[in-house]
C-alpha cells in the first residue's frame, strides 16, 4: 500500500516536539547537535540501517558533529507516516547515545 499524506490532525499529534516544518516544503527537519563526528557518525550508520528496512530515506547533511536532517515521502509528496515513525526513531537513538 502506498503511502498517504497525514491529515491536519495527525501532524498535531504525530510530528515529535523538536521537528519543525520546512518552509515551503511539505517535510519536516530538526538539526542534531553531538559531541564528535565519532558520534554523529554512529547515529547516522544506526539510523541508516533502519532506513534500509523501512525503505524511506533521510535526506541529510553531516558536519563534523551536526547532522542536519529532513524527512518527506516522495511517494505522496509529502509528510506521511513513514516521516513520523523515522523520526521517533531518530529521536530515540539520538536521546540514548546522550546518555551514554
Amino acid at each position: 500500500m502506498a503511502p498517504v499524506l497525514l491529515t491536519e490532525e495527525q501532524r498535531k499529534t504525530l510530528i515529535p516536539k523538536d521537528w519543525s516544518m520546512v518552509e515551503g516544503r511539505d517535510a519536516i527537519k530538526r538539526t542534531f547537535m553531538f559531541k564528535d563526528f565519532n558520534q554523529a557518525f554512529g547515529f547516522m550508520t544506526r539510523v541508516a540501517l533502519v532506513a534500509e528496512q523501512m525503505c524511506h530515506h533521510p535526506e541529510w547533511f553531516n558536519v563534523y558533529n551536526k547532522v542536519e536532517v529532513v524527512l518527506a515521502t516522495h511517494d505522496c509528496g509529502g509528510l506521511s507516516t513513514n516521516d513520523t515513525t523515522m523520526a521517533t526513531t531518530m529521536d530515540k537513538f539520538f536521546d540514548e547515545q546522550k546518555q551514554n
